[in-house]
């Protein structure tokens, strides 16, 4: 008896204790496919890695929000089970918890546009809303936060309602492409590791642009191949293919060509910095550090997977984000890859005809 109760109290833990990243968030037991119902998770993954087979559709923009729409049906309980509420990186800070270094990443976001308490503020890409609750959390501002993914509204919605957030947070399901949103409506906007999924970047800055009321702030953390990112170089293109297609990217973008993209569609460039350059520590090293994690996550989805508990497939997505989780540590181990290019942007007050 005494041996059964060890062993199942064990399994308890191990479970439902040690696998959460975050004690509120997503548990091992309630891992779904997102949207897409549990016997059509495998063949949506086979239907995600089947664009790679086409990459030309990959390109469209009337391809790429069912493509990022399947990504995130796929991965959005695993990310909350294994990584946290807020879907990007941020520099270690020596002493700080991984959790508390993320919440200044962020909070350094809204510091950056100035905004006050009661400002209405838009979050580009959104997903389950990390980073909006900390931000409305910070600056008392009213966050109206945009995914393409109907599962990843639920998700926030209910997080916010949990954090008492939810006067201050609202999420709506669009593409950030066609925002369902009047011209002048939002006094600052920011995207955190978002843009990225956009085909073309000057269309999504354009239609944050258009949101944006005159003389209010915009920023971003790009995701950008670095000067170091040689284009003949194998390793460094495998390197970069492999996060293209572990992250659902129509394709990565240099660092050379963000502020001119901004430029283009009328925004005046403000300030640009990688803030993964030193004196920053690294951002890979969390991924280097939950090695460990990593096997003991997939020891319980395997299991899971097994028993019937957890969709069929969901083996698959994981072992898919731990490739690219290795993808992305070699990318910062060869300073060819940010993952937080900031740039910070301005509406001009009076707009030129």
């Amino acid at each position: 008896f005494c041996t059964g109760a060890l062993l199942a109290g064990g399994l308890y833990w191990f479970v439902c204790v040690l696998g959460p990243a975050e004690r509120k968030g997503k548990r091992a037991t309630d891992l779904s496919g997102g949207s897409i119902s549990a016997e059509k998770v495998q063949d949506s993954y086979k239907q995600y890695w089947s664009f790679f087979r086409r990459p030309k559709e990959i390109e469209t923009a009337d391809k790429v929000p069912d493509f990022v729409d399947t990504f995130y049906n796929l991965v959005t309980d695993i990310y909350e089970w294994g990584w946290g509420q807020s879907f990007h990186f941020s520099p270690s800070i020596p002493g700080k918890s991984h959790r508390e270094a993320t919440r200044l990443h962020e909070e350094m976001a809204v510091d950056l546009i100035n905004v006050k308490s009661g400002d209405k503020i838009l979050d580009v890409g959104c997903g389950v809303g990390g980073p909006m609750r900390a931000i409305a959390a910070h600056s008392r501002a009213n966050v109206v936060g945009i995914t393409i993914n109907e599962y990843q509204v639920n998700r926030a919605k209910l997080h916010n309602k949990k954090a008492g957030l939810d006067s201050l947070c609202d999420v709506v399901c669009g593409n950030f492409l066609e925002m369902p949103f009047p011209d002048n409506t939002f006094d600052g906007a920011y995207s955190i590791e978002a843009t990225c999924h956009a085909p073309k970047l000057d269309e999504v800055y354009a239609e944050i642009f258009r949101v944006l009321k005159p003389g209010a702030l915009y920023v971003s953390y790009e995701w950008v191949t670095t000067d170091k990112f040689k284009g003949e170089n194998p390793e460094h293109v495998e390197i970069i293919q492999g996060i293209e297609r572990g992250d659902a990217l129509p394709g990565l973008r240099s660092y050379a060509d963000i502020a001119e993209t901004a430029k283009k569609v009328g925004f005046e460039v403000v300030k640009e910095r990688d803030l993964a350059l030193p004196p920053a520590e690294p951002w890979w090293s969390r991924l280097k550090m939950g090695r460990l994690a990593y096997w003991r996550n997939h020891v319980v989805v395997t299991v899971l997977s097994a028993l019937g508990i957890a969709p069929k497939g969901t083996v698959d997505v994981h072992e898919m984000l731990f490739k690219t989780a290795d993808y992305l540590t070699r990318g910062g181990d060869h300073g060819i890859f940010s993952p937080m290019h900031m740039i910070l942007c301005r509406k001009p007050k009076q707009q030129q005809n």
